[in-house]
């Protein structure tokens, strides 16, 4: 019987007096601290540079799920099946509530602050991809899926959705590669080549444990070398969406990181144009085409009809937050 891998924890020198289910994972009460056992699918070398960033992290008082090496020594272990696991350190709290303020800024404040730190010997083949190619490939996607849906005609509310919205989209689109390319991108993508600068890679609530007098970050997985105002774009995208593109929120969020890193100017601009890419439209559109199209889920039907409705005060937003550099 698959033993989701509890079998190599024996590998490692702790006692497990408990375990638990948890998201993608299995949570281990150990006599050491809470741990984390998930199965390994990524590359050895990068998780090597994983572990290098969160040792820098902790290090320098961080609180961050470094990986627990087991008795050879190893990050990363075989059970019988020959199925590979890490092993991560955990921390008993909640995940940032995106209703509360306080939380909000508790975790762009912990953004900033490990950004300062987060720096290694720059690896290009770790590097995150361009953003101009990365907003044109979405572009030809949405196309794409428009001449698809145009060809057999549309069938469903989403696609009858999708054909009377794709074209307000797409110039949003189109105006975010024309912004970039106008824009200073080339010297900070240069500039985070030359600092070896390091992205979280996937910032938001779920990845944010909010502790008793601390606040913990998790899930680096998704590291790599880049423009760090990324993660906080991702992380206000998130958080803005749920509590429908509000502004005085977005400042304090700005001001908040900006007191422990300083935005510059560039990287002003840069978060404008991201605001700017239609970033939410093209995942619901991209997850309709790759996924089975005999069934289109309600909820993501839902979420498209919720995200076509807010358009206007989506743009709005992006217009007035960033109309100046207010720093």
């Amino acid at each position: 019987m698959y033993d989701y891998g509890f079998s190599v924890l024996e590998q490692y020198e702790l006692t497990v007096k408990s375990t638990a289910r948890t998201r993608g994972g299995l949570l281990c009460q150990t006599d050491r601290s809470p741990a984390v056992l998930r199965e390994q699918r990524g590359s050895g070398k990068k998780l090597q540079k994983q572990q290098e960033l969160l040792l820098k992290l902790e290090e320098n008082g961080c609180l961050v799920d470094t990986f627990l090496e087991n008795k050879e020594g190893e990050l990363i272990s075989t059970d019988r099946d020959g199925i590979s696991y890490t092993l991560q350190r955990w921390y008993e709290g909640r995940e940032c509530d995106t209703r509360s303020r306080e939380q909000i800024l508790q975790a762009v404040g912990m953004l900033a602050g490990i950004h300062k730190e987060m720096k290694l010997p720059t690896d290009l083949s770790y590097m995150e991809e361009n953003l101009n190619d990365e907003y044109q490939r979405h572009n030809q996607e949405l196309r794409k899926i428009r001449r698809f849906i145009r060809k057999k005609g549309p069938a469903c509310a989403f696609e009858k959705e999708y054909l009377k919205s794709v074209e307000w989209f797409l110039a949003r689109g189109e105006l975010a590669v024309n912004m970039l390319r106008a824009s200073s991108y080339a010297d900070l993508r240069e500039k985070a080549k030359e600092e070896g600068t390091v992205c979280h890679g996937e910032y938001n609530q779920h990845n944010v444990l909010i502790l008793k007098s601390k606040t913990a970050v998790t899930g680096f997985s998704h590291w790599c070398f880049g423009i760090q105002i990324g993660d906080l774009y991702h992380f206000m995208r998130k958080i803005l969406e749920k509590s429908g593109w509000n502004i005085n929120l977005a400042e304090e969020m700005l001001k908040t990181y900006h007191r422990i890193r300083p935005i510059s100017a560039e990287e002003w601009e840069n978060l404008k144009i991201r605001f700017t890419y239609p970033e939410k439209f093209w995942k619901l559109s991209n997850y309709y085409y790759t996924h089975n199209k005999a069934w289109i889920s309600e909820k993501n039907t839902e979420k498209l009809q919720a995200l076509i409705r807010q358009k206007e005060k989506w743009e709005a937003f992006g217009e007035q937050c960033f109309k100046e550099y207010n720093f």
